[in-house]
């Protein structure tokens, strides 16, 4: 009996595969002469979950590569800790940290699974984050110096991506404040931060190219559509705000090598709004412009859309961590509040399931922004409430399978209307660790046991194998 659906069928070549972070899935937080990240005193302080072991891909790593192949995955992405090879993210590299990622990629190509390999997931080093982390320029300096050993060392990698979702980290960090240091609507560290990191990444471009390392780089966004609802002039505006401050601000550094003065006009009538600025160094639009035209391919990380109603109000968040549906408010002074459609379900963490916003960004990416070439979708998931249900029970995920299903659905259909989109990532390829929601959201298409480390098989990932097995040889 097939588990197909709406997609019937992959296009050949089609990357398919799963998706990790070092911090995430490692476990091992103090193992082999790792360095602190700025999470690690962070959690410990609020007392509650830790990272380790998480998935204990440190040790396990060969599990996991070995069940990728056997379900029929081709890539994988995974991210380099950069206090695993820098303890302090400088100085002296640590050999057993670069000998462990040799380990790690040779096990991945040995089986046919391709690795994708990101330098910075959400996880900069304790020491460059105390003194300021992306809002200090010397970080930068660092970073590029990262990359560059890690091109020269790594060099089985031909898939490289210098930092996955710049806005979600500055907006965490500044805005939301569920990521260190856990500010709230600090709106000039944030978008310093997203300004910074786009510095950081052309940097890190222009001297992959200028030095000809062989293979692909480029890095990932996370995009979110922004729709007004209900559709007014006013709601409209304020879709307009957010949507250039979480999206076009940094599709823009990115590919256009400068920040256009209809994306400027809206993110200044932010920064107002707030007393906030935004610092640019003499250079820095050098830089990007400079990068704009290397980017080999794009990372689109989709997850959900925002619906949003003007509001004049003050700044107030309530973050859902723990998935007691109904529970997340936003209210951004100077942009909006985000908004319920009644018609468009969400998630146990208020997150809304919407398919068509990732079909409408990877138009509006492909038809804008003509630097952009190569799309891969680098994450895409549901996080979900997998119940358990014995040693060598399958699990039943049926809402992942439709998830995904849908959003592959509205990524085929992007393709065949000319998009230039090759690939998918789950996220994620295993249960981890989330962040701010510790172990109760699972992402992954193998169900972890945290307490045993056991690997458990679901259901998605028995439709993800019967996918794959479509794709023309």
């Amino acid at each position: 009996m097939t588990l197909l659906k709406r997609v019937k069928s992959l296009p050949k070549n089609f990357v398919w595969g799963g998706a990790t972070a070092a911090y995430q899935v490692e476990g091992a937080t103090k193992a082999d002469g790792k360095g602190k990240t700025m999470w690690d005193d962070y959690l410990k302080k609020q007392g509650r979950f830790a990272p380790d072991p998480a998935s204990d891909f440190y040790h396990l790593y060969p599990e996991d590569i070995m069940l990728s192949k056997m379900y029929g995955l081709n890539a994988i992405r995974l991210s380099i800790s950069w206090t695993r090879i820098f303890p302090n993210g400088y100085g002296k590299p640590n050999q057993a940290g670069v000998d462990y990622y040799h380990r790690l990629f040779k096990c991945c190509i040995d089986n046919g699974i391709t690795p994708y390999v990101s330098l910075h997931h959400f996880d900069s080093p304790k020491t460059l984050f105390d003194d300021g982390d992306w809002l200090n320029r010397k970080n930068i300096d660092y970073f590029v110096d990262y990359a560059d050993f890690c091109f020269k060392e790594f060099s089985e990698v031909e898939n490289w991506f210098t930092i996955n979702e710049l806005i979600s980290l500055a907006f965490s960090q500044y805005i939301q404040g569920n990521f260190p240091p856990s500010h709230h609507f600090d709106v000039s560290s944030a978008i310093q931060a997203e300004h910074n990191e786009l510095v950081a990444h052309a940097r890190v471009v222009n001297l992959f190219k200028d030095k000809g390392y062989s293979g692909r780089i480029g890095l990932i966004h996370v995009l979110q559509p922004v729709y007004p609802y209900p559709n007014t002039p006013e709601n409209a505006h304020a879709a307009q705000c957010e949507d250039a401050f979480m999206n076009t601000f940094l599709l823009d550094g990115t590919f256009k090598g400068e920040y256009q003065p209809e994306t400027m006009k809206l993110v200044n009538e932010v920064l107002k709004a707030n007393d906030a600025q935004l610092n640019i160094e003499p250079g820095d639009m050098a830089i990007l412009k400079k990068a704009s035209t290397r980017n080999d391919y794009f990372g689109m990380n989709y997850y959900q859309p925002s619906f949003v109603a003007a509001y004049n109000g003050e700044s107030t968040n309530t973050f859902n961590g723990t998935g007691e549906k109904g529970t997340s408010s936003f209210k951004f002074k100077g942009v909006g509040q985000h908004v319920k459609n009644p018609e468009i379900p969400t998630t146990d963490w208020d997150w809304n399931i919407y398919p068509k916003g990732l079909y409408d960004m990877l138009k509006r990416v492909s038809e804008t922004y003509e630097n952009c070439k190569t799309i891969y979708i680098t994450e895409n998931g549901l996080g979900y409430k997998d119940e358990y249900k014995g040693i060598g029970k399958v699990i039943d995920d049926e809402p992942r399978i439709d998830f995904i299903d849908q959003h592959i659905e509205a990524l085929l259909k992007a393709r065949n209307e000319g998009v230039d989109v090759q690939g998918y990532f789950v996220w994620s390829l295993q249960d981890q660790f989330s962040w701010a929601n510790g172990y109760n959201k699972r992402y992954g298409l193998f169900y972890v046991n945290f307490g045993t480390q056991a690997r458990e098989i679901k259901k998605s990932v028995q439709w993800f194998k019967e996918l794959a097995d479509t794709m023309p040889n």
